[in-house]
């Protein structure tokens, strides 16, 4: 039996992560493959479990199961519109972001990241984790810029046009 194909998808809550995601699961639909969702989180960003009150800290798989939970919440509506027969997984990543995917990219066929998160250098072209992810990556990466480049669409239309 041939190894399950697998493509990562870079998700910080972004709009361009959000096409990233659609994206992802157009080729992952095409191609026959698994779409595992990423988010890299710190205790300073993730979110708070709801166990936790005042003077009790929850152990570390709680604020890891509270960032799957909004990971899974952001990237509700894309998964619903767009992963039908698809098989879409959640993970978190403790730790830098690009560190996380650049692992996970060992695993993996793609991967598949936005251009720009939520950084705050908007002039760059590149965020700093895609421009670590596709240094890095042991997989090649698909970098989605825009609504342009991640028009599903366009793409298969293009697509065709080479197949005839």
């Amino acid at each position: 039996m041939a190894a399950e194909r697998t493509v990562i998808v870079g998700h910080d809550g972004s709009t361009t992560s959000d096409l990233a995601l659609a994206w992802a699961i157009d080729y992952a639909a095409r191609f026959d493959a698994v779409v595992r969702v990423v988010r890299g989180w710190t205790m300073s960003t993730a979110p708070r479990p709801a166990s936790m009150t005042g003077g009790y800290i929850p152990p570390i798989e709680e604020f890891e199961a509270a960032v799957v939970a909004d990971l899974e919440r952001a990237c509700a509506r894309v998964v619903a519109d767009s992963a039908v027969g698809v098989d879409v997984s959640f993970e978190g990543f403790r730790g830098a972001p690009a560190n996380g995917l650049i692992a996970a990219s060992h695993d993996a066929e793609l991967l598949v990241v936005g251009a720009r998160g939520l950084g705050g250098f908007k002039g760059l072209a590149l965020g700093s984790v895609t421009d670590q992810c596709v240094r890095h990556a042991a997989c090649p990466v698909v970098v989605i810029r825009d609504q342009h480049s991640s028009d599903i669409e366009r793409l298969r239309r293009l697509d065709s046009s080479l197949e005839a």
